[in-house]
């Protein structure tokens, strides 16, 4: 183990606003870091910030090698848009093959899920489907924002037993964006 990120002084300023204002903190590898805090507080931000998407101050140093999935808080674009499931993991280059295992992981083998609509699946069914197509190129870190809360994936299993699951399996560090404090008792190893 060791650590897998750390954050020094980390400033994002966004139209002459502070967002982020001089955060400092690290992540072990294999931990859960929970990140909460009221609406317009910088979640998001941070998270953008960590994939390099936005400008800062300070510094953020990523384990040399690591290998980032990112599952975004909502993409409510994707549903009007006339592409199958099929398709949308062909934008990231990868095999018929490749998709059917990545999704057969994430619970859904079923053939027929590829040439679905993604405007047709469940909020449950596209939660999974973000997730799977985060994990195409195996990270070993995944940036969760804001899991919706109360979806169920399958037998009495939430959007957070799966991660943890899917931490387990996969070996991976997950920063998590909540409001839920459940997640923080029940499946945070720390909190920010």
């Amino acid at each position: 183990m060791g650590i897998l990120l750390k954050v020094k002084n980390l400033t994002v300023k966004l139209d002459g606003r502070t967002i982020l204002d001089n955060l400092s903190f690290s992540v072990e590898e294999g931990e859960i870091l929970t990140i909460l805090g009221p609406n317009g507080a910088g979640k998001t931000v941070l998270l953008k910030t960590l994939l390099g998407l936005l400008p800062y101050e300070g510094e953020i140093r990523w384990k040399k090698g690591v290998r980032i999935g990112y599952v975004p808080q909502r993409l409510p674009f994707i549903k009007n848009i006339p592409l199958s499931v099929e398709d949308f993991f062909k934008l990231k280059n990868i095999s018929k093959k490749e998709i059917k295992k990545v999704l057969k992981f994430v619970g859904m083998e079923k053939e027929e899920i590829l040439k679905k609509c993604i405007g047709e699946l469940s909020s449950g069914q596209f939660q999974r489907i973000l997730i799977a197509f985060s994990l195409v190129k195996n990270p070993n870190v995944l940036l969760f924002d804001e899991p919706m809360a109360g979806i169920d994936l399958g037998a009495e299993e939430t959007i957070y037993t799966f991660l943890e699951k899917l931490r387990k399996r996969r070996k991976l560090t997950i920063l998590l964006v909540t409001h839920d404090l459940n997640v923080v008792y029940k499946f945070s190893s720390r909190c920010l």
